[in-house]
């Protein structure tokens, strides 16, 4: 099987950090892949050195970063971890398990922000190179939920994003919604409202799956 780039998407407070470390653990002892396969964690922003500098910059700067500027951070936080990490690591097979991709820009950003469309779709282009997720996990989760998740697991202040109004993330709900509309054959919806177990039994469900066909094809 080649190598395949997994995201987990969603609001804040929705489990991803979790289920992607369950995920790694389960997939590891499945036996569904061969044993000697990688299974890689990372995230954006923070999956490269240089990435952990821009997270730091885009979740807690403070100075007031501009919708613009913010939206090229993330840009060249992608750009850098595709050609560093990414692509290198799916050329040598590994499974990818990655917290958040191109659908968190065009939520945050397009929705949230309501930045251009059109600029976005070019941007994540660009940084992306094409590279499109095999598979993504949109963790559904109601956002009055999922902030009050987020906000009770806060050990020290929120970051920029967490502090945003409940309108702003109530936009970026819509814009994951309205994604996982327009890409059925792409992103699986997990109704995140449940205890962990039960939303890692989704997860495993819809991966035993598409693993089964992967190997096939």
């Amino acid at each position: 099987m080649q190598g395949k780039l997994i995201v987990f998407e969603g609001v804040e407070g929705s489990g991803k950090t979790t289920q992607i470390q369950r995920t790694q653990t389960w997939l590891l002892s499945s036996g569904l892949l061969h044993p000697n396969s990688q299974v890689v964690t990372t995230r954006e922003p923070g999956g490269t050195a240089l990435g952990q500098q821009l997270r730091q910059i885009l979740l807690q700067s403070a100075e007031p970063i501009q919708d613009r500027t913010e939206l090229l951070l993330y840009a060249a936080d992608r750009a850098q971890h595709v050609e560093a990490d990414l692509r290198p690591l799916l050329a040598k097979g590994a499974v990818i398990l990655c917290d958040r991709y191109t659908d968190s820009t065009v939520a945050y950003q397009g929705y949230g922000r309501q930045l251009d469309q059109i600029l976005i779709d070019q941007l994540n282009q660009i940084a992306t190179g094409g590279l499109v997720s095999d598979l993504t996990f949109w963790l559904d989760i109601e956002v009055e939920l999922g902030l009050s998740r987020a906000r009770s697991r806060a050990s020290a202040s929120l970051d920029r994003i967490e502090r945003a109004d409940l309108s702003f993330h109530q936009r970026v709900q819509q814009g994951f919604s309205q994604l996982a509309i327009a890409h059925p054959e792409r992103i699986v919806r997990i109704d995140a409202s449940q205890s962990p177990d039960a939303v890692s039994q989704q997860i495993q469900q819809v991966l035993q799956a598409r693993l089964q066909d992967w190997s096939r094809s």
